[in-house]
């Protein structure tokens, strides 16, 4: 069974996640519970596997009333269906209606953990007891934690510590995300979405992320400026929506390369492919900004699967996305002065450039796929409902 509050249509890297294993469950083996959403009707029918969404808006499931309506339809499900383990696709909420599934029916149950809400956790367990107490409880009665990123692995760990919990005690295990390496490839026209979101001309570097704080836009534009003089056909598009837009482009502007910059808040899914296409660089240089920090970072995944070399910011669980030479080049995040030589050393050096775009696209058909990632969760569930 998964629990979970991101499911598609929802948007997002995790709904997205979650999406990509129901699809490699076998059919009829997996059981998913999550709230519903507008057009889940049209999106739930490509699964092979049964979602059951409870009458509660996915966004609401996080209050008290929800989780208690949704913990008894869980168990509902459980006992019409005798599930031997259960999923959480994220801690809160969804660990709530699985350590009740596991308090009625002893049923174990695993947590997938991304970066920002241990973050977030570990900033709430030292000013509040009851909070503490509520997730000690709920991690220490999981048998799995499954961290997307040895970033993340290592604040797992230390949560644990915090909480006062044995590392032996509750197991830790490591999964790095993927992406489709059929949908997301090289040798996509990208003629039609140049024309369509004005990218006709220049020579494109591109960013697909929600437009927050700490997904590093600013050090981007920063260094757009200073490559202004020596890189004059050099654009950088932006696909995204979010708070910062308004402050992005008066940045652009103040810097003087809002001429070279594009801001994409509407593209359909279908079009990330030749978008990744179109350009000649992927720059993906997050940083931690206060509890906000990239878990893992399946766009630049996303990119090396259409042949793109990467420019990755070494924070958070981006290492675990991009191979330093190998798929892209990791820079310290947050300053724009690595981030322009960076782009330097690939505007200059075809060889270079082409040699890393190959390597990402290796690493994907390899290891940063789907049904790598289906195959080790399938796995991990196996080995702990065994228990």
């Amino acid at each position: 069974m998964l629990l979970t509050y991101d499911f598609p249509p929802m948007g997002g890297g995790i709904a997205r996640m979650m999406g990509e294993l129901t699809r490699r469950y076998p059919a009829g083996s997996l059981q998913v519970s999550t709230g519903s959403h507008p057009g889940a009707e049209q999106s739930d029918a490509v699964y092979p596997n049964h979602i059951d969404r409870i009458a509660i808006p996915s966004r609401r499931l996080r209050a008290v009333p929800s989780l208690v309506r949704w913990s008894r339809r869980a168990e509902s499900l459980a006992r019409a269906e005798r599930p031997d383990f259960v999923w959480c696709g994220n801690f809160k909420p969804a660990a709530y209606p699985a350590w009740w599934l596991s308090r009625r029916f002893g049923l174990p149950y695993g947590i997938f953990l991304y970066g920002t809400e241990l973050l977030l956790l570990q900033s709430r367990i030292g000013r509040s007891a009851v909070k503490r107490r509520a997730a000690r409880s709920l991690i220490e009665r999981a048998g799995v934690l499954v961290a997307i990123s040895r970033w993340t692995r290592d604040r797992c760990l230390a949560t644990l510590a915090e909480l006062g919990l044995d590392p032996g005690r509750v197991a830790v295990r490591t999964v790095p995300l993927g992406t489709d390496p059929v949908q997301f490839r090289p040798g996509i026209d990208p003629s039609a979405v140049r024309r369509r979101y004005g990218l006709e001309g220049g020579r494109w570097m591109l960013t697909v992320a929600r437009l927050a704080a700490h997904k590093g836009f600013d050090t981007v534009l920063h260094a757009l400026a200073l490559l202004r003089d020596e890189a004059p056909e050099l654009r950088y598009a932006v696909v995204g929506s979010g708070i910062m837009q308004r402050d992005l482009e008066t940045m652009a502007r103040e810097l003087g390369v809002a001429d070279r910059v594009r801001f994409l808040t509407e593209v359909a899914d279908c079009d990330l492919p030749a978008l990744y296409n179109s350009a000649e660089i992927y720059v993906g240089v997050s940083r931690q900004v206060e509890l906000m920090v990239e878990g893992f970072g399946i766009s630049l995944v996303e990119a090396s699967a259409c042949g793109i070399p990467v420019i990755g910011g070494a924070s958070g669980g981006i290492p675990d996305a991009v191979r330093d030479g190998e798929t892209g080049l990791l820079v310290e995040s947050g300053r724009p002065e690595p981030v322009r030589d960076a782009v330097r050393r690939l505007l200059g050096d075809r060889e270079l450039a082409l040699r890393l775009g190959a390597g990402g696209r290796r690493a994907v058909e390899s290891f940063y796929n789907w049904d790598r990632v289906a195959a080790d969760v399938i796995q991990i569930g196996r080995e702990f409902a065994s228990r």
